[in-house]
């Protein structure tokens, strides 16, 4: 799917006056954040739509980088930044097209980005490896191949869920801090709502030796 393709199916989603994945931040992302991330930490966001995570993220006091493909959703993001009264940098394109600095973000964050499919996603965890800082950690949500029974939100096809055996093998390098599969009601927006199987990573970059 090219660019403009992608754009133009996420602005069909994204179109309407409510937000589709709710307002309220990711339960798995805060549980995270609070554990390892502080105030002054420098934050990527991932294909962070309406900016619900990354305005909850700013809130915390972090300096925040998010993309999206839709400009209609960045374009509620950043309205729903200035209505909570934070400052975050937003930048149309896509996870391909970002520039990907090395050693940049004490985290990054992917939350229930199942666009992607498994050559998309291998390429998505080798740039998070390259951008996060030395002891900067990663933290990612998404839907496991249970959700395919319970169809309260995610993609239908298979190969774009998560399995705990796949997401070990991409982590790669990164040491893994939490990776846990379990089952929740969610209540994110018309999009995810109801029971749902989640599968939920924290990685670390290790520390460099000196």
């Amino acid at each position: 799917m090219s660019f403009s393709d992608q754009t133009q199916f996420w602005n069909e989603r994204f179109n309407k006056e409510e937000f589709i994945f709710g307002k309220e931040p990711n339960e798995y992302l805060v549980k995270q954040a609070k554990q390892y991330l502080k105030p002054g930490n420098t934050v990527l966001c991932i294909a962070d739509g309406e900016g619900r995570n990354g305005v909850w993220l700013a809130k915390q006091g972090m300096k925040v980088d998010a993309f999206d493909v839709s400009d209609i959703a960045l374009a509620k993001a950043k309205q729903f930044a200035k209505d909570n009264s934070v400052v975050m940098n937003h930048t149309l394109c896509d996870t391909d097209g970002w520039s990907w600095e090395a050693n940049a973000y004490d985290a990054i964050i992917a939350i229930f980005i199942q666009f992607a499919d498994p050559a998309m996603r291998e390429r998505i965890f080798k740039q998070v490896h390259k951008s996060l800082k030395p002891g900067g950690i990663f933290i990612l949500q998404g839907y496991t191949p249970k959700q395919l029974e319970y169809r309260t939100g995610g993609p239908s096809l298979i190969e774009h869920l998560y399995t705990e055996e796949g997401i070990r093998q991409l982590a790669g390098e990164l040491t893994i801090v939490d990776l846990s599969c379990y089952e929740q009601e969610l209540s994110e927006g018309a999009r995810h709502s109801g029971m749902s199987a989640l599968l939920g990573l924290a990685a670390q970059k290790p520390n460099l030796i000196s």
